[in-house]
């Protein structure tokens, strides 16, 4: 897999523009962190403390959040959730399945699916989270925080696996 071009979100962007321009931004990143690891260097997980944190369950966690805060809340889609409510690390976990290739596949269509989503919303509305009224727009900017704090673990997880430092 080569790097994906990562353009920095337009500077004059009007919020809901940059909010998406960061997301594409982080996501991209995100993806980028799998370059040049092999399979058995994405599935690692090497921090002791967390042992089910790897590149690719990092990916997978990523792809889950969007699908549950984007699809499920925001768009009212009945698609499969990617998570579970009984373990909390279920989004984490890798099967025998879970490939750089697949991976990348399923948050890059998952990634589609959330822009499409977003394109037919109104981001000053509000929806329903766990019985509580939510507006969009504060959904999203957790789903941005989420991606972002997890960026900065891939950053650590890929300079523990092969030294590689970067944004």
């Amino acid at each position: 897999m080569s790097l994906r071009e990562r353009p920095w979100p337009d500077r004059a962007a009007v919020l809901p523009a940059a909010v998406l321009g960061f997301l594409e931004f982080v996501h991209t990143t995100a993806v980028n962190k799998l370059a040049g690891l092999r399979e058995e260097q994405a599935r690692a997980t090497p921090l002791p403390t967390s042992p089910l944190m790897s590149p690719l369950g990092l990916i997978k966690h990523l792809t889950a959040v969007q699908r549950q805060h984007i699809q499920v809340h925001i768009g009212g889609s009945r698609l499969p959730l990617l998570w579970s409510h009984e373990d909390h690390d279920f989004d984490f976990r890798l099967g025998p399945e879970d490939t750089i290739t697949s991976v990348i596949a399923a948050y890059d269509e998952e990634w589609l699916r959330s822009q499409q989503t977003l394109a037919e919303v109104d981001w000053s509305a509000f929806v329903e989270v766990y019985g509580q009224q939510v507006r969009v727009e504060r959904l999203l900017t957790d789903v941005l925080q989420e991606s972002a704090r997890h960026l900065g673990h891939l950053d650590i997880l890929r300079e523990l696996i092969d030294g590689t430092t970067g944004e």
